[in-house]
């Protein structure tokens, strides 16, 4: 990821048929890559199996609709730097609010705002695009996340201890956030 130009460029994409030759390659290698190195994104015992991946990454593709599902993608000098999934909840009761999934970056990127940048991306899209009041989110406790997404403006609101187990010695909270208002 180098260049002469290395500001990200932040993408959202709507459709299955809208994304571009190789996006779907390169969301599977960048979530492979996360998942190995032990990142919450959705595989959480490492490593995975890119079979797997490219069946996960097809379900997010063929779900993509402007009401309901968007995938937002982070590029540095046209190369995918990271991506998380937005999704409104088609639940009537719920349907003002989103959540957000599978936020990830590239470990080489990391440090440059990139994943927060995103965050902030899908929070505008869901405010001002989806005419969402709220987001939700759960991650994985022990690793940082509540303080990165509490930068950004979000706040814990509760917690499933021990609800996640990595290994028979590591049992992980699970810990519920939320961003409003938008």
């Amino acid at each position: 990821m180098t260049g002469t130009d290395d500001t990200p460029l932040y993408t959202q994409f709507t459709a299955p048929d809208a994304l571009p030759h190789g996006l779907a390659p390169a969301l599977v290698d960048c979530w492979t890559e996360v998942s190995d190195a032990g990142g919450a994104a959705g595989f959480p015992f490492p490593p995975v199996d890119p079979v797997e991946v490219a069946a996960a990454v097809d379900r997010i593709v063929t779900g993509l609709d402007p009401a309901g599902s968007r995938l937002v993608v982070a590029t540095v000098d046209g190369v995918l730097a990271g991506w998380l999934c937005l999704r409104r909840d088609p639940h009537p009761l719920v349907a003002h609010w989103g959540s957000l999934h599978h936020v990830q970056t590239r470990l080489g990127v990391r440090g440059r705002g990139i994943g927060a940048g995103l965050v902030r991306r899908a929070r505008e899209i869901a405010r001002d695009e989806m005419g969402l009041e709220q987001l939700r989110l759960a991650a994985r406790g022990g690793a940082g996340l509540e303080d990165f997404y509490g930068r950004l403006g979000w706040r814990e609101i509760g917690r499933w201890p021990g609800a996640l187990r990595l290994a028979a010695d590591d049992d992980r909270d699970e810990i519920l956030m939320v961003l409003t208002p938008l």
